[in-house]
């Protein structure tokens, strides 16, 4: 999640358990212990320019749930044998809100997409229940809502009620999109079935900044295929747009290390392209067809083989740019949300509102627009 939701969360954790005395330290307290797992950008950045390895590292060493209670401990003890008298004078409280503080960290992370690897370091795939964006003001506004009051009233019961309240709101919003996320993937996994594709890789992800509109990928044998879905105004089969992968590239470039790194990071949930002979791989959970955020040239062909390649960040071509991008795309989406339209979000993007087309039968893939 972006920083100010990890800032707020952390704050709202310790304050909350932390004594009333100590709320202020506490709000201060669990907002820097809330920022500190994504620091590890700064080591990484240090030892590597590899854009592949910044990219697969963020989110391992310093989210893992083996290494952060070690850290959180480490901190508790220091302050509690070296700090001003807080943690010392109530050091079970101060040890609880430390802990949770650090760990709430991952665990809000692992609602997203981009993937947090818990177990790091043991290797299963990065979790991602992918049930929230990355930047949700309607998860956040209720942990800060609560910050603000806290750190005014101080002592104060009414305090400790505001963070309560926070803290049930924004763990209710996370129930929400759970909810939301398997109404969308019951659907998908139906229409799925019935294109033959029962087996196939999918995944659901909100669109930006809210969790009513979603976008659902799965992988075929020749490329994969992806729609949007409004619980409030689809129903019925999801309607599929069909796109092409070089699956055969893909296939011959497996042993590459970035491409081994790459589908062990983002599930197999990658677009492969040949341009100008090198293996160009996209990152399919991030980003509206056809701009994807991360997409790395890792390979290139040699006497009829697939050589690694000092892996290489093609740049973000981004369908939107400055506010007016931002607010065009928030009237597209409310529009999208309240009417059901098999129209792709990045065309409605390039031509403004577009109304209603009509539905096609379950089982059929549209042409890409």
């Amino acid at each position: 999640m972006d920083s100010l939701s990890q800032i707020v969360l952390g704050g709202a954790v310790a304050a909350v358990i932390a004594p009333a005395g100590h709320r202020r330290a506490a709000l201060l307290a669990g907002a820097a212990l809330g920022t500190l797992p994504d620091l590890d950008s700064l080591p990484i950045a240090l030892f590597s320019d590899n854009p592949v390895t910044l990219m697969t590292v963020h989110r391992s060493f310093s989210h893992s749930l083996f290494v952060l209670p070690l850290v959180g401990w480490l901190i508790w003890w220091l302050f509690k044998r070296f700090g001003n008298g807080r943690v010392a004078a109530s050091p079970v409280r101060w040890f609880w809100a430390i802990q949770l503080a650090l760990v709430t960290h991952p665990l809000l992370d692992a609602f997203t997409v981009y993937g947090t690897q818990l177990w790091w370091p043991l290797r299963p795939a990065p979790t991602m229940w992918s049930s929230v964006f990355i930047i949700d003001p309607l998860y956040t506004v209720w942990l800060l809502v609560a910050c603000v009051v806290a750190w005014c009233l101080r002592e104060r019961v009414a305090a400790q009620r505001a963070l309560a309240v926070g803290l049930v709101l924004s763990s209710a919003y996370l129930g929400w999109s759970l909810l939301a996320k398997s109404m969308v993937d019951r659907e998908a996994e139906r229409t799925l079935a019935s294109m033959g594709l029962g087996d196939a890789p999918y995944f659901s992800v909100p669109m930006p900044f809210n969790t009513l509109l979603w976008r659902v990928v799965a992988m075929t044998p020749s490329g994969y295929v992806e729609t949007e879905r409004s619980v409030l105004a689809d129903d019925g089969p999801l309607q599929f747009r069909g796109y092409p992968s070089n699956v055969q590239a893909l296939r011959e470039a497996a042993a590459v290390p970035a491409v081994r790194r790459l589908s062990w990071f983002n599930r197999g949930f990658m677009r492969a392209q040949v341009q100008q002979g090198q293996l160009v791989l996209s990152d399919l959970r991030m980003g509206m067809e056809p701009d994807y955020n991360f997409r790395f040239n890792v390979a290139e062909q040699r006497e009829g083989r697939w050589q690694a390649i000092a892996p290489v960040q093609a740049p973000w071509s981004m369908p939107i740019a400055g506010w007016d991008g931002v607010r065009q795309l928030l009237a597209v989406m409310w529009h999208r949300i309240r009417h059901p339209s098999p129209v792709p979000i990045r065309t409605m993007l390039g031509d403004s509102v577009v109304p209603p087309a009509p539905r096609q039968d379950a089982g059929q893939v549209a042409p890409a627009q």
